[in-house]
């Protein structure tokens, strides 16, 4: 008797973790056949030759050796790296700073918000479209202003030569400083209205709370927003193309990023192997920046 209840209810937990498993199944296998076994794939690729035609041959080493004396690849991870250091801290500090801004109580706050975070959900096309005429050579209404207020005779080329990487910083702080702006919102209304209570009794100023109150406070929501903040830096693509790819979507040797060149190398010279070489060194940068990352913060909060 005891058997056949042991059987019966090891059949229905059986059954129970199929139905489970059923309903996984199909998030898992989507996963295993587009994300798993292509990254897996990608990775073994760095160590082959291959043109996606040809039959594939092992290379070794030799797709990383080329790393070394790939004058394209340096000047790629360079600027990907200038457009992460001008990213980032401008992007937190915009959006930290309209954080505090619109969590005062003025007068149609919910409105400044929403304007706020307009960009970006705004269609990409769109917003550089409207960047293109703003910031165009002869037409634009900003090298108008250096032209005839300023009196600037050699206007800027703002998407070619040495400024288009500002362009690019500054095009990526408006459209994201919005999102992290909220992020940083959920983060303020977190605080305790006590501690600041206890500050102005103290005499405290407006910086000196901040700097001892808001800014501690703050810290697990900075360190989300630099982690996240960074590894989209690292992957930035649809921007540079949009915005400097120009006509035929190219990009010059000035704002040639790293993902950018994954793709020119993969689709355009059908180089497999050395692409997936160079997705393996951003893979392995953007891996070590966020594991410095998490131990900075976890020695912070040891201390």
């Amino acid at each position: 008797m005891e058997k056949s209840i042991e059987k019966s209810r090891v059949r229905r937990d059986r059954k129970r973790a199929l139905v489970a498993y059923s309903f996984i199944a199909p998030n898992f296998i989507g996963f295993a056949v587009f994300t798993l076994i292509p990254i897996i794939f990608a990775f073994a690729l760095g160590f082959l030759k291959w043109d996606g035609n040809n039959a594939i041959q092992f290379a070794g080493l030799d797709n990383f050796i080329r790393l070394g004396s790939d004058t394209m690849f340096k000047k790629s991870f360079i600027n990907t790296i200038i457009y992460c250091i001008g990213t980032v801290p401008l992007t937190m500090m915009a959006s930290l700073g309209l954080a505090i801004i619109l969590n005062q109580k003025v007068k149609a706050r919910g409105v400044f918000r929403t304007i706020a975070f307009f960009p970006y959900v705004a269609s990409l096309v769109a917003i550089t479209a409207v960047w293109s005429m703003i910031f165009h050579p002869s037409k634009g209404p900003v090298n108008a202003f250096l032209y005839y207020v300023c009196h600037v005779e050699n206007l800027p080329n703002w998407f070619g030569g040495n400024l288009v990487l500002v362009t690019l910083i500054l095009f990526s702080v408006w459209k994201y400083m919005g999102y992290y702006m909220v992020i940083y919102l959920a983060g303020l209304q977190g605080i305790s209205g006590e501690l600041y209570e206890a500050a102005s009794l103290d005499g405290a100023t407006t910086w000196q709370k901040f700097r001892y109150v808001t800014w501690p406070q703050l810290r697990p929501t900075t360190f989300f927003v630099t982690v996240m903040l960074t590894i989209n830096c690292f992957k930035v693509y649809d921007i540079a193309i949009m915005l400097a790819g120009g006509a035929d979507g190219k990009l010059g040797t000035n704002s040639t990023v790293l993902v950018y060149y994954i793709y020119q190398k993969a689709f355009q010279e059908w180089d497999l192997g050395y692409s997936s070489a160079v997705a393996m060194v951003l893979f392995v940068l953007v891996l070590a920046v966020t594991l410095i990352q998490f131990r900075g913060q976890k020695k912070y909060e040891n201390d």
